[in-house]
């Protein structure tokens, strides 16, 4: 175990982790959004969810990664860093959209229905993600200690629960709500049905979270845990 005087220690892993959660979070919501699937699942029957239900969970599993092995502090500059690349990827995708095209170009408008989310879409998306990741974070981090870092399933699971409650809501409450795009009458099904599967994707995922985790403990020789930490979000001291 390690305490916060490891703060300023140079890890072999850690900008790779934040790498991959930045890639996997903009995916999310370049590719995702753009496409409502419907699925057929044993017992509950016929699931209506976004596409970037395949994506957006990952990015909680290397968050829960993020915190368990290197603490809250550094888990929250990488949710700064995937707050900055979403935040630019959203403003180009509005510039690259809103360029005229060229006369011999068909493709205008399927090029919109794919990357042209509308300026509330984008920033519901960022205000969900934003306080989703720190409420995982920080759910996981309080775990940590209250477990004494033992059932790691029970802190990477309830943390989800937790993070993607809080952004499952946000999300859909300011990006659809009165639009018309999605019926009132129907958003708590399609939100229930986000967050059951994003909390699935996390339970599924649950083993190789532990090889992950379990590997980088390892090979970082570090399992922090946030005594003394400030869980602010508006830092990013380490």
């Amino acid at each position: 175990m390690k305490t916060p005087e490891a703060a300023g220690r140079q890890y072999h892993y850690y900008e790779f982790v934040m790498a991959a959660f930045v890639v996997i979070l903009i995916c999310s919501n370049l590719i995702g959004p753009a496409k409502i699937a419907q699925a057929e699942f044993p017992l509950v029957g016929a699931l209506t969810f976004g596409a970037g239900v395949l994506f957006f969970p990952v990015s909680y599993v290397f968050g829960d990664v993020l915190t368990e092995v290197y603490g809250y502090a550094r888990s929250r500059r990488v949710i700064w860093a995937g707050f900055a690349g979403l935040a630019f990827a959203s403003f180009m995708a509005w510039v690259v959209v809103a360029l005229p095209p060229a006369p011999f170009w068909k493709n205008q408008a399927a090029y919109e229905v794919a990357f042209g989310s509308t300026w509330r879409i984008s920033l519901a998306s960022m205000i969900a993600y934003f306080c989703g990741e720190f409420v995982n974070s920080f759910v996981l981090a309080k775990m940590k200690i209250l477990t004494e870092g033992r059932w790691l399933w029970t802190r990477t699971i309830g943390s989800t629960i937790f993070g993607e409650g809080v952004d499952s809501l946000i999300f859909y409450q300011l990006a659809f709500y009165g639009t018309g795009i999605i019926p009132a009458d129907k958003l708590p099904a399609v939100m229930l049905a986000q967050f059951v599967a994003k909390v699935g994707v996390e339970v599924v995922f649950t083993p190789v979270t532990y090889f992950i985790v379990g590997w980088l403990k390892r090979a970082e020789r570090e399992d922090y845990y946030d005594r003394g930490t400030r869980f602010t979000p508006f830092s990013l001291k380490v």
